[in-house]
């Protein structure tokens, strides 16, 4: 979770109607002839980098980190995951939309390599680091570390979660937090084949509808699962998660429909403009004061299932605001660089360190102070991450696509 898009296009965008008041409506965006033939005549003009969702980003992985550290100060912290699950499967979408309207087709296999170069490097540090820790120190939180480490390197950590009934095993600790990519890799695997499916059988129009059925299925296997023993299989099931995935890819395809002057757009905007702050509140709200993994008598059913698809339309309907007013104070906010430059290049590596950096703390004994050293040590170790792994392997991924493109 919390990966860069594999576009590095940086995109500014021009001011719309409704943005920002006393200034002119931007002219439309040029229309392409091939991508109105296919049905997504905005597919191309909305494959680039949004700042504000960069700065969400941060947002939501700073929201998990203290959701570890301090779970009494935000016990509804790990809603953030929902909010990564949503722009994961918008950011993918988009993406694949753009290939599809440009080229006719996905290419699968090179959206796996750029999957498996994106996440994989990063994560295989994260898997040495604690089996290194597990086989020459006598850490208690690396017991069985090694164990562990296969599973998160194969993305199984979720498949064995999902299976325990009763409170977790230490059989994926201390790398129990990449259940979440876990979801994400098994989501990845199976949409850009159904929708490249969906794409060449049916009409865009008709595309949209399947998606936006394909989100509501997720909540009905919930409620035909639920029992007090399946709370585990329900929140590590890419199954019954992929309505939160797959609200983020109804909007990549919904606004992808709509042409810059299409009036619907333009009602959209005003609508998501009037929701973003109390949708932004609510979310916070959760985090603070609703305890989502513990059981509360009635609440918790309720919240493994409608509650789910509540967060991911709540989750679309923001991230579609910072897609649509770019300009809106809201956008702006999360756009300054404090926020969208770690959402952009640090907010995975956050997260795959945050949680082994806990446990470290924790197992040394330190009480005082150690959030802050939580915090420091999780940043440092991002950093390196970034500087030595992440960032070398996307540039040479970067001038091999330059030399193809090249020589095609």
């Amino acid at each position: 979770m919390a990966e860069a898009p594999d576009s590095t296009t940086t995109r500014t965008l021009d001011p719309r109607p409704g943005d920002s008041p006393g200034r002119p409506p931007a002219p439309a965006a040029p229309r392409s002839p091939r991508g109105a033939r296919r049905g997504f005549p905005s597919a191309l003009a909305r494959c680039g980098r949004v700042d504000a969702l960069d700065g969400l980003r941060t947002l939501a992985v700073a929201l998990v980190l203290v959701y570890h550290v301090e779970p009494d100060l935000l016990p509804g912290g790990s809603v953030a995951v929902d909010l990564f699950f949503t722009i994961s499967g918008f950011v993918i979408t988009r993406l694949l939309l753009a290939e599809y309207v440009r080229t006719g087709r996905i290419a699968l296999f090179p959206f796996f390599r750029r999957r498996w170069l994106r996440l994989v490097p990063a994560l295989l540090a994260v898997c040495a680091v604690c089996a290194v820790l597990d086989a020459t120190t006598s850490l208690w939180a690396f017991d069985g570390a090694l164990r562990a480490a296969g599973l998160a390197a194969v993305f199984a950590v979720n498949l064995v979660r999902a299976s325990e009934p009763g409170p977790y095993s230490d059989l994926t600790a201390p790398l129990a937090h990449t259940w979440s990519l876990g979801v994400e890799e098994q989501f990845y695997l199976v949409w850009p084949l159904l929708l490249f499916t969906l794409l060449r059988l049916l009409r865009a129009r008709t595309v949209l509808m399947c998606t936006a059925v394909l989100c509501a299925l997720p909540v009905l296997w919930r409620c035909a699962l639920w029992a007090p023993d399946a709370a585990h299989r329900v929140y590590n099931g890419t199954d019954t998660r992929a309505d939160q995935l797959l609200a983020g890819a109804l909007v990549a395809v919904l606004l992808a429909r709509l042409r810059a002057d299409d009036p619907r757009l333009a009602r959209l905007r005003v609508w998501t403009g009037r929701l973003a702050w109390p949708l932004l509140g609510s979310l916070l709200l959760v985090a603070w004061q609703v305890p989502v993994t513990r059981h509360t008598g009635w609440w918790t059913p309720l919240w493994y299932t409608a509650g789910l698809l509540a967060m991911a339309a709540l989750s679309a309907t923001l991230l579609t605001d910072l897609e649509l007013r770019p300009r809106a104070r809201l956008s702006r906010l999360l756009s300054l660089p404090v926020l969208a430059w770690p959402g952009r290049n640090l907010s995975y590596g956050l997260y795959l360190w945050h949680y082994p950096a806990v446990r470290l703390l924790a197992s040394l004994g330190m009480k005082e102070g150690r959030p802050a050293a939580t915090v420091v040590l999780t940043g440092v170790l991002a950093l390196l991450s970034y500087w030595l792994i992440e960032s070398p392997v996307q540039r040479a991924l970067r001038r091999r696509t330059l030399r193809a493109d090249r020589a095609s």
